[in-house]
């Protein structure tokens, strides 16, 4: 894979004429010979209309080059002019046509060589000609075309060494086999995107049937539809009638019904008048007497404000007290404790002063009882030791 990947960028590299260079000498004159084909080819291409402008062209020009323009057209108009004679005469005619026309094709010949090496012996004349906006005819132009590509297709093969050669052709064939692959590809996909066709026209066809099946149907159900309408239109225009006879019928019946009440509202209110009086009476006694005891109320409460007042004040006082005297006891349950500490200091002093006191007696009591053991002890070895010399003697 790698090496026909190299030797497709070799035969794609040989595609491009414009990076390469030529190599010998004889390469570098068929280019030459070539670009100069094709300028003149351009230049010549140009010719008409520089003739066609020559007015405004004849001071860039010259006198001998617009000369030659001028002798160039004049022939140009005779060749017209004998190729337009030449289709109306008869064969005798027609041959003569053709000797002339012969001569005054190597006569344009001529005239166009003398031109183009007129125009090419200066340079700067030929770049400006060429950088005007002309539109060339399409023949020539397809022309120029074409002979640019053979001046490239010539170059690529005097500069493609034989290897190149090789794997350009390789190169060409992979791509046929490819496009051979490629067609088969689309052959075998042109022919399911057929049956996928098929396949949808048939389903198309389905629910072109099945739409119509619908439509008909539809049109069923609108027509039944419209005489159940009709019906209904009828049955309710029946029924809002029967209801409007009877919502007149008990309209009236309200109205007399309102009216008698309306009636017994009058006589209720005539006789319940005289009560509506006294229940006021009674309503302004009950507002007089809560008037009185609220104003009982406030005073109640005032003098129980002030009394709250002067034991708040007595309360204030007393807490100052309790405060002061607490502060106290706090100062003495200090110093009781700071005394309480020191009695419990000397108590632990005189218990340890106890202690050593009978340590220090129960001492000297051993101490003396030893030594009144020792003096015992030695009176009496010292009087055995009399009593043992007088038994000698």
């Amino acid at each position: 894979a790698p090496e026909k990947a190299t030797s497709t960028s070799n035969a794609t590299k040989t595609f491009d004429p414009h990076q390469l260079k030529p190599d010998s000498i004889e390469t570098e004159r068929i280019t030459t010979v070539l670009d100069e084909t094709i300028a003149k080819l351009e230049l010549s291409s140009l010719i008409r209309h520089i003739i066609n402008s020559l007015d405004i062209f004849a001071d860039v020009l010259g006198p001998e080059i617009t000369n030659k323009l001028i002798e160039h057209q004049k022939l140009s108009n005779e060749t017209e002019h004998l190729l337009a004679s030449s289709e109306e005469g008869d064969t005798v005619r027609a041959e003569e046509q053709q000797g002339c026309l012969c001569s005054l094709e190597q006569h344009f010949k001529r005239s166009v060589r003398d031109i183009l090496r007129l125009l090419l012996a200066n340079p700067l004349l030929c770049r400006a000609l060429k950088q005007e906006s002309w539109v060339r005819e399409l023949p020539a132009e397809e022309f120029i075309k074409a002979f640019r590509e053979f001046r490239n297709l010539m170059l690529e093969r005097l500069l493609t060494s034989p290897k190149e050669e090789e794997e350009r052709i390789q190169f060409m064939q992979d791509i046929s086999l490819q496009i051979k692959k490629t067609s088969e590809t689309v052959r075998v996909l042109k022919a399911e995107v057929a049956a996928v066709i098929q396949t949808r026209e048939e389903e198309i066809d389905k629910r072109v049937n099945m739409v119509q099946d619908l439509k008909t149907s539809m049109q069923e159900l609108t027509e039944d539809s419209k005489a159940n309408i009709q019906q209904i239109e009828q049955e309710g225009k029946k029924q809002q009638e029967e209801e409007l006879e009877a919502y007149q019928a008990r309209s009236a019946r309200l109205e007399e019904e309102a009216q008698e009440l309306e009636a017994e509202v009058d006589a209720l209110i005539v006789e319940h008048r005289a009560s509506e009086l006294a229940l006021r009476k009674r309503i302004c006694r009950a507002e007089m007497e809560i008037a009185n005891w609220v104003q009982k109320y406030d005073a109640d409460m005032a003098e129980k404000q002030a009394e709250y007042e002067e034991v708040e004040a007595a309360y204030t006082k007393e807490k100052a007290e309790l405060a002061r005297l607490t502060e106290k006891r706090t100062l003495l349950l200090q110093e009781y404790s700071q005394i309480e500490e020191e009695c419990r200091r000397l108590r632990e002093k005189e218990e340890e002063a106890l202690k050593e006191l009978n340590i220090r007696t129960r001492a000297a009591t051993c101490i003396q009882a030893y030594w009144k053991g020792y003096l015992v002890r030695s009176l009496y070895s010292s009087k055995k030791k009399k009593k043992g010399k007088g038994k000698g003697k």
